[in-house]
């Protein structure tokens, strides 16, 4: 099974994280503390810490820790969040500065969604296992710790995924999605359907 590589869609040249379900993506483990994910993250750049708005009352404290490429001034390639009750529980890569993971060689993070979607088709049939769509259509492995989310970059939908545990409060790793993340720069992450 052949997969597009970065050149074919002109992204960033990335570095490469692996992903253990429930353990943790790169050098971010779960239950990390915020300062553990500051030192942990300082091998792809510089990191900025924030209080994440508490859009719920029954999860704990949040903490944003945008990580930011050496000598790149642009978005984040990645965003951890870190619950008090919980410590590191949701790691994003962004789909252009992002770090490459890939889930048993599925390459996830800056696809086109539809071609990933194919992909993962084809995946789960060669493999037979199954994929997982999320509640806005993206397709993925069927791991719960990996959620898929849309970016738009120009034009294109780009794959944004989540890699997560459950965090305190919540059911699912749907349940714990932080609220920033339905938002990048302001802007949906999917286009809105109107």
């Amino acid at each position: 099974m052949a997969f597009e590589t970065e050149a074919d869609f002109g992204l960033a040249e990335r570095d490469e994280w692996s992903y253990a379900p429930a353990v943790g993506v790169g050098p971010l483990r779960f239950g990390m503390t915020v300062d553990a994910v500051v030192e942990a993250a300082e091998i792809l750049g510089r990191t900025e810490v924030s209080d994440c708005a508490r859009d719920c009352a029954i999860f704990s404290p949040t903490w944003k820790i945008e990580v930011h490429r050496r000598g790149v001034a642009s978005q984040p390639a990645v965003t951890a969040y870190v619950s008090q009750g919980v410590g590191l529980f949701c790691v994003a890569a962004d789909a252009v500065q992002g770090p490459q993971v890939a889930f048993d060689g599925l390459p996830l993070v800056g696809r086109d969604l539809s071609e990933l979607e194919g992909d993962a088709i084809a995946y789960a049939e060669a493999m037979g296992v199954h994929l997982r769509y999320t509640p806005e259509g993206y397709a993925g492995p069927d791991d719960p710790g990996v959620l898929m989310r849309g970016q738009l970059v120009g034009r294109v939908l780009r794959s944004r995924p989540l890699f997560m545990v459950t965090r305190d409060g919540a059911n699912t790793e749907w349940d714990s999605v932080p609220s920033d993340e339905y938002h990048v720069k302001g802007k949906p992450m999917a286009p809105e359907v109107v």
